[in-house]
Parts: C-alpha cells; sequence; structure tokens
C-alpha cells in the first residue's frame, strides 16, 4: 500500500495531534511509501499566512523535513481534478482525491466528504 496523507492528517502527524489514533500513527509509521501532496503544502502556507492555521513559523520547513515523499502536481492531476464531481467544495481537497486516484494511492482522511469519491481511503 501507498499512502498520500491528506493536509490535516499532516498537520497532526507533525504536531503528534491525540485525533491520529495509534493505528493511524503505525500505519503511517510503517509504511514505506507515504507522500504529502505539493497541494497541501500550498493549502498550509495559504492558511497560515491570512491567519486560518496557528502554527509555529517554520511549519512548512517541518513539512518539507518530515520524511515523506513530495508528490507534484501534473497536468494530468490537474486535469483529473477539474473533471470532479463538486461532492467537495474545496479544490485542495479535489486535488488530493485526483491525484490518490492518478497515482494509485490511499488517502489517508478525516473528511467525510473525501470518502464519497470512487477512491481507496483509510478513514481515521
Amino acid at each position: 500500500m501507498r499512502l498520500l496523507l491528506d493536509t490535516r492528517v499532516v498537520l497532526w502527524w507533525l504536531s503528534q495531534d491525540l485525533a491520529l489514533n495509534d493505528e493511524t500513527k503505525t500505519l503511517i509509521r510503517d509504511t514505506p511509501d507515504v507522500y504529502i501532496s505539493v497541494a497541501s503544502t500550498w493549502e498550509l502556507a495559504i492558511k497560515q499566512k491570512i491567519g486560518k492555521l496557528t502554527a509555529p513559523d517554520d511549519l512548512l520547513e517541518r513539512v518539507g523535513s518530515a520524511g515523506f515523499t513530495h508528490l507534484a502536481i501534473s497536468f494530468h492531476h490537474a486535469v483529473t481534478a477539474g473533471r470532479l464531481p463538486l461532492i467537495h467544495r474545496d479544490p485542495f481537497d479535489r486535488m488530493l482525491v485526483a491525484q490518490a486516484r492518478c497515482e494509485g494511492l490511499t488517502l489517508v482522511t478525516h473528511d467525510s466528504d473525501i470518502q464519497k469519491y470512487e477512491v481507496d481511503t483509510v478513514a481515521i
């Protein structure tokens, strides 16, 4: 299994938040191929800049050095995301769905709307 972490899961992982249960922590820790999308980094940077996210100043550096593989956004990802039904209104989350579909990744998420798409998920 290869995992793609949604943005909130990335935050929970970095902050060791209790919302991330032990089973999910073990899955992430023991899976050799874990990805963080550039879309999540972009979303975090925007939310931090406009004050919607209270986080340490070095949050983006922590994301970058967390040991996960960074997943760039490709043309194919963008087209796929644009063609998804608007079950979820958040374009960042739709991009994660598209990337998971295109790359054959399992999306680790807490978001019930993401789970409505035809994409493999691990729900927390």
